[in-house]
């Protein structure tokens, strides 16, 4: 997984002890942790679900999935080991070990390694970090784990149609992204191009109130 510039340094014991962690992977790490939580619940995320978090960092998210799924019912995987370090941390911060998230380090998007199928599938702010060619092989990596009626909710920066070449300023926010740079945006032709590719439907949800901007889509398998 490519990700945002420094996204593959690898924090010391000494910043995890810190919480630098926190803001490593971006801030705001109440406030996205429990929009993302809050969302999927509402889109029909229950205990005896089985969620797979793609990208999980450090578990800004994670940690409300972990408390809210069943025993073992958590998986997440990321490209930076000492995040995956971050993420245990955090687990024990907060009394979680018990539950067994399942955390796993991948630089290709191996999902199968977790030897199940998901209901849920989440990667919140992965694509914006990731060229086509990777958003493709992450897509075609979830379908292979996905259920089947099961759903993979991903966020992007989006592109007017035709207006992908400039670069754009989001608001909120103000995050500047780009074609051909991280951040990259994508217009909603590309992101169906790229779904019809690896088999997936998409439906966009857009607008989900991320204090960024990045808007959401939801992947399924076709019928």
């Amino acid at each position: 997984m490519a990700h945002q510039k420094g996204y593959g340094r690898q924090l010391s014991a000494a910043d995890i002890a810190d919480g630098r962690h926190r803001d490593f992977v971006g801030g705001l790490w109440e406030d996205l942790g429990r929009l993302q939580f809050e969302f999927l619940c509402l889109r029909g995320l229950s205990p005896s679900h089985h969620l797979l978090d793609v990208g999980c960092g450090c578990l800004r998210g994670g940690v409300h999935f972990v408390r809210h799924l069943e025993t073992g019912h958590y998986c997440g995987v990321d490209a930076n080991a000492s995040l995956i370090e971050a993420a245990r941390h955090e687990l024990g911060r907060a009394a979680l070990l018990e539950k067994q998230a399942q955390l796993a380090i991948s630089q290709n998007f191996d999902l199968g390694q977790f030897g199940r199928r998901f209901e849920y599938v989440l990667a919140l702010s992965v694509f914006p970090h990731l060229v086509r060619d990777e958003i493709c092989r992450c897509l075609v990596a979830v379908r292979r784990v996905l259920a089947p009626r099961g759903q993979f909710f991903a966020t992007f920066f989006e592109a007017p149609p035709g207006g992908d070449r400039q670069s754009i300023v989001h608001q909120p926010g103000g995050i500047v992204t780009y074609h051909d740079r991280d951040p990259f945006h994508q217009s909603i032709d590309q992101m169906q191009a790229l779904a019809d590719a690896a088999q997936l439907s998409m439906t966009l949800i857009g607008d989900w109130n991320h204090p960024r901007d990045q808007k959401m889509l939801v992947f399924r398998r076709q019928e």
